[in-house]
């Protein structure tokens, strides 16, 4: 506590011109006596067996053991501040401004709609989302938070994982019903296979991941040209989830090579090292965390 007293005199002792700070100035903003100021001080001073402060009758200076104490006190002092303002906005409403950058299909199908309902459930709350492919920075950007998925690469940033993503080699009935299922791995070299920014696909196999080159007369950097193209039964594809969930549960696709499939992907939240996590950064994340938890199905598609 006589930290604190001290402290407070000294900002009051610097926020004046020099020579001119007071046990009074101090008293008044912290609202106790000027006698109880002096004991604090007093008792600070014998507890280090060091003077801080030099006394007159006419006015109070610091003297350099004092001005380097306060300097090391300070950032203490100003992080029990922040910690104490931390816990008092734990319950309040989320305000400001929010930069955020996501994938840009993922961020469409999943995060902008999560971030929607945030700004309703909080309209103190205005939002930039930027959708991307490209792994921008966030401190150059003025980003509060990335949605990254995958491996993540950048150790610089603090991460927090929202869930995870499955990848699933599928097919419409009509494909199968003419070239048949793959069994194996070897058998995708006799099937169309429909590719994207990659020519290859991800396999595990006995628990070590296996990439496959793959073949076909389709290539297309989107998602969903590649959904449309595999309904209507022009080859076969590797998806996550989030694109074909809904045509596997309605029978539109069928899943293949599950005993294959590799491993569940990190979904995270990102932010940067050394910038502290707001209140409605935190809520944020913490609702993505809740929501993406919630709409993971069950059966195989969460599995």
């Amino acid at each position: 506590m006589r930290w604190h007293y001290v402290y407070f005199f000294y900002r009051q002792w610097l926020a004046r011109a020099p020579g001119n700070g007071s046990f009074t100035a101090a008293a008044r903003k912290l609202e106790i006596s000027t006698a109880q100021v002096s004991r604090q001080v007093s008792a600070l001073e014998e507890r280090l067996a060091t003077r801080l402060l030099y006394r007159t009758t006419r006015k109070v200076s610091v003297t350099e053991a004092g001005q380097i104490y306060y300097q090391h006190c300070r950032p203490l002092l100003d992080g029990l501040n922040e910690a104490e303002r931390a816990l008092n906005n734990l319950q309040s409403a989320p305000q400001g401004r929010l930069k955020i950058t996501a994938p840009t299909t993922y961020g469409e199908s999943l995060i902008a709609p999560l971030l929607n309902n945030f700004i309703v459930q909080y309209p103190g709350v205005s939002a930039e989302l930027v959708l991307t492919n490209q792994k921008v920075d966030l401190v150059d950007g003025g980003f509060d938070l990335a949605i990254r998925l995958g491996n993540l690469e950048d150790s610089s940033m603090m991460a927090k994982r929202l869930g995870s993503r499955r990848q699933y080699v599928c097919a419409s009935p009509k494909y199968l019903e003419s070239h048949g299922a793959p069994a194996t791995l070897a058998d995708l070299t006799q099937h169309n296979c429909l590719s994207g920014t990659l020519d290859s696909w991800r396999f595990q196999i006995n628990g070590q991941e296996k990439t496959i080159r793959i073949h076909g007369n389709l290539h297309c950097n989107s998602g969903y040209a590649l959904l449309d193209a595999a309904l209507k039964g022009i080859g076969i594809m590797q998806l996550p989830d989030y694109y074909v969930e809904s045509c596997l549960a309605d029978g539109r696709l069928v899943s293949m090579l599950q005993q294959q499939q590799p491993g569940p992907e990190g979904i995270w939240a990102l932010y940067p090292h050394n910038r502290h996590l707001s209140p409605k950064v935190r809520m944020l994340v913490d609702y993505l965390a809740s929501q993406l938890a919630a709409q993971a199905l069950p059966g195989a598609l969460a599995r």
